[in-house]
């Protein structure tokens, strides 16, 4: 056997033996996914089984060096390890902003000392992370921002607004975009600035959506003094780290387009529909329907490895991430209009038992904001436009 059919055999049979049962069924809500924190509770026994089993393998980071607390795979190992969990429907052992979005960041521009001291506790789950990129007059025009920083001797003192912060009411620390310098150019002056969100001076609001739920905040800084050691990367370029880590963001949002643990989408309306006699979806239509969205969802993936493959190797594009930002989040709202299309009357109830308090309802409303946030659709497409098909401008 090769070391790669070697790593495969390890790896399926030692997720077989540490991913409990409970760990393979797909998430009920946000509720039911573990965040970290300092101030985390784990949903359920099994929850806290796999996460440790998992952060104590360094596979809740799995391509991470292992100084910074991960596994240190190369990205054929990463791969294999993704397909083997998604054979069994493993769930992620920890869902993070910083995972996603920060530990790229910091791994690409950060110090030393800033490494050491924030990428093992995130991959320890010990801290939660919230993104302050957007500002009420700053959103799909992020450099726009007016959050001001001034100096005061080793610290800045921080003023300003931010919102769409999503978790901000939940988290511990934010990843901050400040402008250090108000006379400079449009996108230089930024600076990307961590810091503690007990500091005095934070304060949350949540933002009530169509969902009715309240993942979004509106968030506030009243002269919050944060040590200038906390800056990622050089004072008054952090334009450079915003634009990098949005990059990932968005092939986090991409994420959405895939259909991970949950069940496919024929098997979920043949629960409402039922089947006809050769066991096909008693529906022609929406079976059409069904058939030509599985079709896009198993481009999706392959495009999504694809991208992988080709980051890895150092031949990814940057502006791919929005291409796929904009085909996943778009995929993913598909995806509920059918759910709702082949859930009929029983889809639109809103809080009941039956429905797990409207579940299927409220994450269709929740889809509406995929096309929004990390970057509209009509921004994405522009940047394709541009950057990738190199079309001319207006």
């Amino acid at each position: 056997m090769s070391d790669l059919e070697t790593f495969r055999s390890e790896t399926r049979a030692w997720l077989e033996a540490n991913c409990p049962p409970e760990m393979r069924k797909p998430v009920a809500g946000d509720e039911d996914v573990f965040w970290g924190g300092r101030n985390t509770k784990f949903a359920s026994e099994p929850q806290r089984v796999w996460f440790e089993r998992m952060r104590d393998k360094g596979w809740t980071v799995p391509d991470w060096p292992t100084e910074y607390g991960g596994g240190g795979l190369d990205g054929a190992q990463h791969k294999v390890l993704r397909e083997e969990m998604a054979r069994i429907s493993a769930r992620p052992p920890l869902s993070s902003f910083g995972i996603w979005m920060l530990g790229p960041a910091l791994l690409k521009y950060g110090t030393e000392a800033q490494k050491k001291e924030y990428l093992p506790q995130i991959a320890a789950g010990k801290i939660r992370w919230c993104q302050g990129y957007s500002e009420p007059n700053a959103g799909s025009d992020l450099a726009s921002i007016q959050t001001r920083a001034e100096s005061d001797g080793d610290h800045y003192v921080i003023n300003g607004q931010k919102i769409w912060t999503s978790y901000a009411n939940y988290a511990d620390w934010i990843f901050c975009l400040v402008r250090t310098d108000p006379q400079a150019k449009k996108h230089d002056g930024i600076s990307f600035i961590l810091f503690d969100m007990a500091s005095t001076g934070v304060t949350t609001k949540p933002i009530l959506l169509i969902s009715g739920k309240s993942p979004f905040c509106e968030t506030f800084f009243d002269n919050v003094r944060v040590p200038k050691s906390h800056v990622v990367g050089t004072v008054n370029r952090g334009w450079d780290v915003a634009k990098y880590l949005l990059q990932h963001e968005r092939a986090m949002i991409s994420d959405l387009g895939g259909r991970g643990a949950s069940r496919p989408l024929g098997q979920v309306a043949a629960d409402s529909v039922g089947q006809d006699q050769q066991g096909r979806l008693d529906d022609p239509m929406l079976r059409g329907q069904i058939a030509t969205f599985d079709v896009d969802e198993a481009a999706m993936a392959c495009a999504a490895e694809r991208a992988v493959d080709l980051a890895k190797a150092g031949q990814g594009h940057p502006a791919f991430s929005s291409a796929m930002k904009y085909y996943g989040t778009e995929l993913n709202k598909r995806r509920y209009e059918i759910l709702m299309s082949a859930g009929g009357v029983d889809a639109l109830e809103w809080e009941s038992a039956r429905s797990q308090d409207g579940a299927r309802a409220r994450a269709w409303l929740r889809t509406k904001a995929n096309s929004i946030e990390g970057g509209t659709s009509e921004v994405m497409l522009g940047i394709v436009a541009k950057r990738i098909l190199d079309l001319p401008g207006a």
